[in-house]
Formats: C-alpha cells, structure tokens, sequence
C-alpha cells in the first residue's frame, strides 16, 4: 500500500514539473506543444464556419477536434490531481477558462452547433504570459490590473449616468420623432441612443425632424467624450501607480560615480550602468 501510494506521488510530482514547471525543458516543451494545440484548434473551428471548406472536410475537421478536446480533458484532469489543493485551480481563473475549453465539444453531443463555442480556447492563450515569464510584461499587468481594481467604482458611476442619459435621451427622441420616423418605441429609441452614443451608427434608425437631428448631434458629440472618459481615469490610475512605484530619491548613490538622483527601485546607475546598492 505504501509503495503505490509512494508510486502515486510520485507521478503527480512529474506531471506537476511537465504542466506547471515553466523553468524545465520537459516543461517549455509541452508548453509549446500546448500552445501549438490551441491555435490548432482556434483555426480548426474558423474553417469549420467556411462552407466551402466545411463541406468537403467535414468529418476530418470535427475528429481533429475531438483528439485536441481529449488532450485538452487529460490535461486538465492531471492539472487538478497533480495540485495539493486542486479546487484553488479548478476556480481560478486559468481554471475557469480550462473547463470552459473542452465544455463545447462536450455539449455538441446534445445541442448540435455548439462545438463553435470551442473558439473560447482562444483565451487559453493568456497562458503565454506565465510561459515567457518575462519580468516586464508581468510587472505591467500588475500595474494595469491594480489601474483597472482601483477604477472599478468611477466606472460603475460613470456607466449608472450613461444609462439612465441613454433611457432619458431615448424617451425624449421618442416624443420628437414618434413612429413616423422608426422611432416605434421607447426600447428602440434606447437602442437608437446606444448606438449612436457609441459612434457605431447602423442607419436603421435616423431622426428626421430638425429638432430631431439637433438632439442626435448633440448626442454623437457627447458619445466621443463618454468613449474617453473611461479611458482617461484608467490610465489616470495606470499612471498614479507607475509613479508610486518608481518614486525619485537621493538615497541611492551610485559608488562609482556618485550621482544620486534615482528611483528607488533602480538596480543600475542611469548615467554609468554600476549596480547600485541596495538599500
């Protein structure tokens, strides 16, 4: 008993090294593999849509998908057993999107067409940031993860005033235009209002009243300055923080050629490259 239990630890201690250990050759390997797999897969499901293509490959297209849905099934199995605390994978975010990766397929057995849905693979590819593992990209999706928590209550704000400006703009282009111009009621005057707030403008709808197209091009001009302003307290915020964590002293000195002035998380001299000592 203690030698399978011993030989059980001892497959998940390798199958953890080969799908988390990013540092190891078996690792990047089949990080590569899976990477290779997942635009598989994505493009598979494009053609699948092209019906040239998907009438004479058909059967071909969807066994091809089946074998990377099993591989892709095996590995998130492995992921969950080869963890000491495998519901912390299964409910974050990686884990989500995993599950939700081979799920289509799966529910394609009983509702005809939903194997589209595997295009949500395509999110999987969030994993090529923890493969590179590069210092920089990491630290700024820190940064712009902390800029978008720390924007969450201005942009819940801003959104509650958009849309009750879009139901008060939309009742309003209601009573101006009326049903003879398309205006038929006030949910299509809402839809109206979004769409040209959001500067899409489809041209099914269009006011025809000069009154009408007074409010409608206040309305464009408007939607050009909502469009910035979530943007503007985002990278409010990216920027607060990028200062906050590279803040300018004089405690740093550079030993070689004693200039001072350096933020304080900097490792070399800006004017000679000497490490700096830490302090």
């Amino acid at each position: 008993m203690t030698k399978m239990k011993s030989q059980y630890e001892s497959f998940r201690e390798k199958i953890k090294v080969i799908l988390y250990g990013t540092d190891t050759v078996l690792g990047r390997l089949f990080d590569l593999v899976l990477l290779g797999l997942i635009l598989l897969s994505v493009l598979l499901v494009m053609m699948e849509t092209v019906q040239g293509i998907n009438q004479k490959y058909h059967s071909q297209l969807i066994i091809c998908e089946w074998i990377i849905t099993v591989f892709f099934t095996i590995e998130y199995i492995l992921r969950i057993i080869s963890i000491q605390k495998p519901v912390k994978y299964i409910f974050s975010f990686y884990g989500i999107i995993d599950l939700l990766a081979v799920l289509p397929m799966y529910l394609s057995i009983f509702f005809p067409g939903a194997s589209i849905l595997s295009v949500i693979r395509a999110l999987r590819f969030f994993r090529l940031f923890k493969i590179l593992h590069i210092p920089q990209i990491s630290h700024q999706s820190v940064q712009l993860r902390e800029a978008i928590e720390a924007s969450k209550e201005k942009i819940l704000v801003f959104i509650y005033f958009v849309l009750i400006s879009t139901v008060i703009i939309g009742s309003v282009m209601y009573v101006i235009e009326g049903k003879e111009s398309g205006f038929t009621s006030i949910p299509v005057s809402i839809y109206w209002t979004i769409v040209t707030l959001t500067t899409v403008g489809y041209g099914d709808i269009s006011p025809i009243t000069p009154l009408g197209q007074f409010v409608a091009s206040f309305v464009m001009i408007l939607g050009y300055g909502i469009i910035a302003v979530p943007t503007g307290i985002v990278t409010a915020e990216f920027a607060k923080n990028s200062l906050k964590n590279n803040t300018v002293s004089g405690k740093k000195t550079c030993q070689n050629c004693n200039s001072q002035v350096h933020f304080d998380n900097a490792k070399y001299c800006y004017e000679c490259g000497t490490e700096l000592p830490n302090i």
